[in-house]
């Protein structure tokens, strides 16, 4: 459900955005990379887009955006376009692997949890999968 005014104003794209979370109606920021923002920007161009409020607006008139079906079928054939087992690569599992990744390269469960919007730490080591042998791995080089 994301509009083009989440992302795009004054003739540019943005570098941040910020989107209420469904789950719980709070704001969440993320980045918009140099590449997507080039992507926003020609997508928006595209004669198609005129005078649509979505970001990915639907197939049909009477639905204004795609559904979460159509986004999921979407990412299964992007993911089988490249050559890869579109059963291993999935909606969630690409939103989960940012955040993974700067988990993994800091360590910061309080950044990871931010960027998720998760309002419980709980959450958040729970989607990482984070156990024992991580925070032990975190603690091992720090000296006291």
């Amino acid at each position: 459900k994301l509009k083009v005014a989440n992302a795009y104003a004054a003739g540019l794209v943005k570098e941040r955005a910020s989107v209420i979370q469904s789950k719980t109606d709070k704001p969440v920021r993320f980045e918009i990379s140099e590449g997507t923002r080039r992507s926003i920007s020609q997508w928006i161009a595209d004669p198609l887009m005129s005078g649509s409020e979505f970001l990915w607006p639907g197939r049909f008139h009477e639905r204004l955006h795609i559904s979460t079906r159509q986004y999921a079928r979407l990412v299964r054939e992007w993911v089988q376009s490249i050559g890869l087992d579109p059963t291993s690569y999935g909606t969630h599992s690409m939103r989960r692997t940012k955040v993974a990744q700067i988990y993994r390269k800091t360590g910061n469960l309080r950044a990871v949890q931010l960027l998720l919007g998760h309002t419980k730490m709980d959450s958040t080591v729970r989607y990482l999968g984070v156990d024992l042998e991580d925070a032990l791995s975190i603690a091992e080089p720090v000296e006291i």
